[in-house]
Parts: structure tokens; sequence; C-alpha cells
């Protein structure tokens, strides 16, 4: 991406308190800052499942949703969005829609990497075929969502922590979403 991407940070009130390096601000101490959450819907109206590359710093190899990010300063969400739907998986996207608005989660991996976000969540659609980045995504898969409402129900521990909380969260907005994108 170029220059090294920083997270905005916030109080408990969500008032901006100053910016971190991403790489250097996701410890085991992970201050609270702004991030998004976008899950991406195909003419089908299916899911695009991506699995996190080995080499991220949280979560590697595990399955999420299909992008997610750090809006830049001076970066509205939605453009954050857009620049991070085409660095992950090379896709133009269209219809961004939140599903989620009010979505805040604290969650600790395996290597005691924290993430601690304020973290709207997104539906959307792609117009183009996906390119993944195999720095940020292994592998991909365009599913149902009830196939994968089945799936977190049944092992959740599979899949990281936020699609968890985003699926029980906006399950009906979601599925509302995949509907229209059929049309």
């Amino acid at each position: 991406m170029g220059k090294q991407e920083q997270i905005i940070l916030v109080n408990e009130q969500g008032e901006l308190i100053g910016t971190q390096e991403k790489y250097a601000a996701h410890t085991p101490h992970t201050p609270l800052h702004l991030a998004f959450s976008c899950w991406i819907f195909n003419q089908h109206g299916q899911l695009l499942m991506t699995r996190r590359a080995l080499s991220k710093k949280a979560w590697p190899g595990v399955w999420t949703n299909s992008v997610c990010g750090h809006p830049q300063p001076g970066e509205a969400t939605e453009e954050a969005i857009i620049r991070r739907c085409f660095f992950e998986i090379g896709a133009r996207i269209s219809a961004i829609t939140p599903v989620l608005p009010d979505f805040r989660y604290r969650a600790t991996d395996a290597s005691g990497i924290v993430e601690n976000e304020i973290c709207p969540v997104y539906a959307a659609r792609v117009h183009t075929e996906i390119q993944p980045n195999p720095d940020e995504v292994m592998e991909t898969q365009w599913i149902e969502l009830d196939d994968l409402f089945r799936a977190l129900s049944a092992a959740p521990w599979a899949f990281s922590p936020w699609i968890v909380e985003e699926a029980a969260g906006a399950s009906e907005q979601l599925r509302q979403f995949a509907a229209r994108a059929k049309q």
C-alpha cells in the first residue's frame, strides 16, 4: 500500500485522541481504535469468505468475512472500504450499506495479540472478478449465508471472533442484503 498505515485511536466515547502505526499498535495491549468490517456479496447473493494469509500478525490462516481494515486519518469509512477491497481482493464494489453500525469488540488471538475496535459492519456488492492479494488472503470461498450461519453455530472456534459476533448481531440485515444482491 506504499506508506505505512495508521490506526485512529479513540477514547471510550469514540472521540479521536490520536494515531499510531498499525503494526506497532497491535500488541497484547492494543489501544481502542477505529476499524471496519465488510461482507461482500455476488449477484447470486453468496458471501465471499476469505482465509487470512499465514503472514498476518493476528489470526493468521483463520476464515473470516470478506474484508476488514482501518480508515486512515481524513478518510471516510466508505472510501476506506473501497480502498481495502481493491487492495485485499482486487475487486470493485458498490452499494456499501451499514448493517451493524455500532459494533465494537475486543478479542485476543492465540499469540496474545489483541484487537480492540469500534468496528462498524457493512455489506457491499462486488462487480468485478476477485483477485486476492496473497499477502492478505490465502484462500477464498463463495458461500450461501445460511450455510455460514450453520457453520458458525456448529464450530465458532474455526472462524475469526469478529465474524461470529457480527453474524449474531446482523443476521437479518445480512439476509436482506443478500436477497437484494440477487435482484
